[in-house]
């Protein structure tokens, strides 16, 4: 549907990181001389092959690691981490051939030249961030009508408006109902139209696709999928069931039948030792770096409740139970101290569980553990959550989702990490959980209870428009 308008934007944004390599080249260069270039201190042709190297170097991180950032939603933390993470990959590699070259290379340069990338691309990022803003408030974007009204539909729709590198906004839903006629809710609420005449409300609505989300296909839908295309709107459907989404779909094209070819998402048995063993190295580390936080609020606590510490019964890896450590902090009461407030707002509360990391019951990264009573409820859909070792922190909780936000939430953002496991993704979810952590220390002088649930309500809404939000309502109620 937006692949031409996705990947142009993402070529667009390649092509702007590699002009920047070239001005933070001179730049690196003009600095460390301070704008001059004496031929007996520095012979400038020694570094042509280090900018070439970084071209070549950057195109394929680019492209390996995605990093036009809108992968999985535009977020500034999740562009830090990844432009971070992909720096120290560039750098490493430079530095480390700058070291086997016989010839001088100026450490410095190389040095000067990897801050200004940094800066540079992400810089690049946000200007294609506002642009793509700016497109919006224009109404330069692509009118997008979705046929259903199931869970199929509500997420397509979140993730559309989750990506604004489609460049689409959705407009309007069409619903089947049980004689066959379509009925469509747009902006101004439900209107009752016959199958014949959608196709004139989709021209009125000045519709550009039309996306079949339905669990089954009815004739009528075929008919107005041909009607659709004669009218010059372009048609695309998701394959059903959508439950097969939980593993990796790739597309064959046999002979002009189209084939999806489902494969299981699962990483190799040495990313999980390499797993392992990083959070045995990092959690020591960071036990011995919380250690005196928490000895000193374990001793408010004791002191102030009679406990420091107390024990709760979670769902592990395939549902198995496991006690989980953590501060004893009673969460979302209005009957706690400023101190308990602070302590459950920095997420101090939970470093006690890198004990259960080094135990190994849970993970630096995954998914957050959740009580038996949750887990008894769970659908089929959000059961996949168990196949991993429940985390410390995870993509739902950078994403600004809590223990208090609803299950199905989190588990759209947990089965988006199951899907795509990589040592980058850990590593950058680290990164950006820090990242949220030091925001939270600057924002929290200090916030009242009053004033964190309606800013976790706008976290939890901001991706989606105050039309689309009713709209999902009055769909889910449907």
């Amino acid at each position: 549907m937006t692949t031409m308008k996705t990947g142009s934007i993402n070529r667009r944004i390649l092509f702007a990181d590699l002009a920047w390599c070239g001005v933070a080249f001179f730049a690196a260069i003009s600095a460390r001389y301070s704008f001059s270039l004496p031929a007996e201190r520095i012979a400038t042709h020694v570094l042509w092959p280090f900018l070439a190297a970084a071209a070549v170097i950057w195109i394929f991180l680019s492209f390996w690691m995605k990093l036009d950032c809108f992968h999985g939603g535009w977020r500034l933390s999740a562009v830090v981490s990844q432009i971070f993470l992909a720096e120290v990959c560039l750098m490493s590699l430079l530095l480390t051939a700058s070291y086997l070259r016989r010839e001088y290379v100026s450490r410095l340069v190389l040095s000067y030249f990897g801050i200004l990338m940094f800066v540079g691309f992400i810089c690049i990022r946000y200007v294609a961030r506002l642009l793509l803003e700016a497109s919006y408030r224009n109404g330069d974007v692509r009118r997008v009508v979705i046929a259903g009204n199931g869970r199929i539909a509500r997420e397509l729709a979140l993730k559309i408006s989750r990506h604004p590198e489609m460049v689409c906004k959705v407009v309007g839903f069409l619903f089947p109902d049980g004689e066959g006629n379509l009925s469509a809710l747009d902006s101004e609420g439900g209107v009752a139209v016959p199958t014949v005449g959608v196709v004139d409300l989709l021209s009125a609505q000045r519709a550009d696709d039309l996306i079949l989300a339905l669990p089954a296909t009815l004739p009528e839908v075929l008919t107005l999928a041909s009607r659709c295309r004669d009218r010059g709107i372009n048609v695309s459907f998701v394959p059903q069931p959508y439950e097969l989404y939980l593993s990796k779909p790739t597309l064959l094209d046999l002979d002009g039948i189209p084939l999806l070819e489902l494969r299981e998402a699962s990483a190799s048995d040495l990313f999980f030792q390499g797993k392992r063993l990083a959070d045995i190295l990092i959690g020591t580390a960071l036990s011995i770096i919380a250690l005196p936080i928490l000895l000193s609020a374990g001793a408010v606590l004791r002191w102030a409740k009679g406990r420091a510490f107390r024990w709760e019964t979670r769902c592990g890896q395939y549902g198995v139970s496991f006690r989980m450590l953590r501060l004893n902090v009673d969460r979302h009461s209005s009957d706690v101290t400023p101190f308990e407030r602070a302590l459950e707002s920095m997420s101090i509360t939970e470093l006690p569980q890198l004990w259960n990391v080094l135990r190994g019951e849970m993970s630096l990264v995954g998914p957050r553990p959740e009580s038996q009573d949750r887990v008894k409820r769970y659908s089929e859909w959000q059961q996949r959550r168990l196949t991993v070792k429940p985390g410390l922190t995870g993509l739902a909780q950078v994403h600004g989702l809590r223990d208090q936000s609803s299950s199905e939430e989190k588990t759209r953002f947990d089965l988006q990490y199951i899907l795509h496991p990589s040592a980058i993704t850990d590593i950058s979810i680290l990164l950006q959980t820090l990242w949220t952590l030091t925001v939270r220390l600057f924002q929290y002088p200090w916030l009242t209870a009053a004033a964190v649930e309606p800013r976790q309500t706008e976290l939890n809404n901001q991706a989606v428009p105050q039309f689309l939000q009713e709209t999902l309502e009055r769909a889910h109620r449907s």
